[in-house]
C-alpha cells in the first residue's frame, strides 16, 4: 500500500490537509509499553504550524487522541489508532487555482494518475500528512529510547546559502535545537537563517535548506541485507517527506572525491567493544549497523505554493500568470525537523524488532 510504512513496526497514514482530520495506524507495537497521548503530543507540538513568524499562520493544535491500542496507559499489542482533527481548514482559499496546476506541485500529477484530487490544500501531497508520521514516530522513538537507549537528534543545518558549523557532538540535544525558531543549534548561523527566511517571506516567495540528523546508542546489527540496507531504509523514508529532495549518509557525496585510504574507517577498541576512529561510514557499513552513531542529511526544496506570480498554464494549455493564495511556509525545515526524527524512528524501530525476531 502506498500509504503504509514499515514490515514488523507498521504504520499507515491517512487524511488530507483541508478534511475533518488526519491520523495514523500502528500496527506491531509491542504491548505493555507506557503510553499516553502527552508521549505523542510533545513532538506534533514541534511539527504543527503557526509556531512562529517563520512558518505558515494557520492555527492548528493538533491535539492527538489515541483512538485503540491502549487500556489504563499501556499498549495492548493491537493496533494503535491515532488522529487529529482539522480545525482551521481554509479550503476556499484554493478555488481559484482548480483549473490551474501549480508549478513543482503535485496538483498535475494527482490529477493525471487518478482522474480527481483533492482540491482544498495538496490533500496527501501536502506536508499536513506527515502528523501521522510524526504521531506514529512518537511511539517508535518511545521503544528505541526505554529499550535500547537510542537518542534521535535533527537540526536544520542549512537554510539557502546559509550553513551552521558542522557539529555531530555528544553535546547536541533536543533543548539546543529549540532555543531558536529556526531549530538551529548554531546561534550565529541560526540568527542569519531566521533573516533569511523573513526576507523571503516578505517577498512571497520561499527557499530550501538541509537537515541533519544523528541517531546515537544504534546497536550493531541493524539492517537486512540486501534490498533493506540501513541506509536504503532510511534513504527512502526521508525521501518520502513532502519537499525533500536528497539524501546522503556519512561522507555523502563528499565521499566521491576521496580515496579509500583516507575514507575508509580503521577498526579500535573502545572501552569494551570494537568500534572506528572516523566514521565516514554514517554509522552503517554493508547496510548493517555498526555501533557508531547514525547520522544523516536531507535537502529540502523550496515551498512549491508561493504568491508570487508566476507564469504558467492552465490544465488547458492555455498561458496564465498564478499568484497563490492560502497559508504555507517560506522554509519548511524548521518543521520537518521533527518529521525527519519520526522518520528515522520508524525505520530504526522497524530493524530492530525485525533482529530480535531472530532471536
Amino acid at each position: 500500500m502506498s500509504s503504509s510504512f514499515g514490515t514488523v513496526f507498521k504504520v499507515t497514514t491517512f487524511g488530507e490537509s483541508h478534511g475533518l482530520g488526519v491520523g495514523a495506524v500502528v500496527d506491531g507495537c509491542p504491548p505493555r509499553l507506557f503510553l499516553s497521548e502527552a508521549d505523542i503530543q510533545l513532538q506534533l507540538d514541534r511539527r504543527r504550524p503557526g509556531q512562529s513568524d517563520l512558518t505558515t499562520p494557520r492555527q492548528e493544535h493538533d491535539q492527538v487522541t489515541i483512538l485503540s491500542g491502549v487500556e489504563n496507559g499501556r499498549t495492548l499489542g493491537t493496533p494503535i489508532s491515532l488522529i487529529v482533527a482539522n480545525k482551521d481548514q481554509r479550503a476556499r482559499d484554493y478555488k481559484k487555482m482548480l483549473s490551474v496546476p501549480r508549478p513543482s506541485h503535485a496538483d498535475y500529477t494527482y490529477q493525471m494518475k487518478y482522474g480527481i484530487r483533492a482540491t482544498g490544500g495538496g490533500g496527501r501531497a501536502s506536508a499536513r500528512e506527515t502528523i501521522g508520521r510524526v504521531a506514529a514516530g512518537a511511539i517508535a522513538a518511545k521503544i528505541l529510547n526505554e529499550i535500547y537507549n537510542i537518542e534521535i537528534v535533527a537540526w536544520v543545518s542549512a537554510v539557502g546559502l546559509i550553513e551552521a558549523a558542522e557539529l555531530y557532538t555528544d553535546t547536541i540535544n533536543h533543548k539546543l535545537v529549540d532555543r531558536t525558531a529556526v531549530r538551529c543549534p548554531d546561534m550565529e548561523a541560526a540568527e542569519k537563517m531566521a533573516e533569511e527566511i523573513r526576507r523571503v517571506k516578505k517577498e512571497r516567495d520561499s527557499i530550501g535548506g538541509i537537515i541533519t540528523c544523528i541517531c546515537r546508542n544504534v546497536p550493531p546489527g541493524f539492517g537486512e541485507p540486501v534490498f533493506d540496507k540501513m541506509e536504503a531504509k532510511l534513504a527512502q523514508a526521508m525521501l518520502s517527506i513532502p519537499a525533500a529532495k536528497g539524501f546522503e549518509i556519512g561522507s555523502g557525496f563528499s565521499g566521491a572525491s576521496m580515496r579509500g585510504s583516507e575514507h575508509n574507517d580503521s577498526f579500535v577498541l573502545k572501552k569494551d567493544h570494537l568500534g572506528t576512529r572516523t566514521n565516514n561510514s554514517g554509522g552503517v557499513q554493508g547496510g548493517i549497523s555498526n555501533g557508531e552513531p547514525v547520522f544523516f542529511k536531507v535537502a529540502f526544496k523550496p515551498t512549491s505554493t508561493i504568491g508570487k506570480p508566476q507564469t504558467t498554464a492552465d490544465f488547458n494549455g492555455q498561458e496564465v500568470v498564478l499568484k497563490a493564495s492560502g497559508r504555507h511556509d517560506p522554509c519548511v525545515v524548521p518543521r520537518a525537523v521533527p518529521i525527519v526524527e519520526s522518520m528515522a524512528a520508524l525505520v530504526i524501530a522497524d530493524m530492530a524488532l525485525r533482529h530480535n525476531s531472530r532471536k
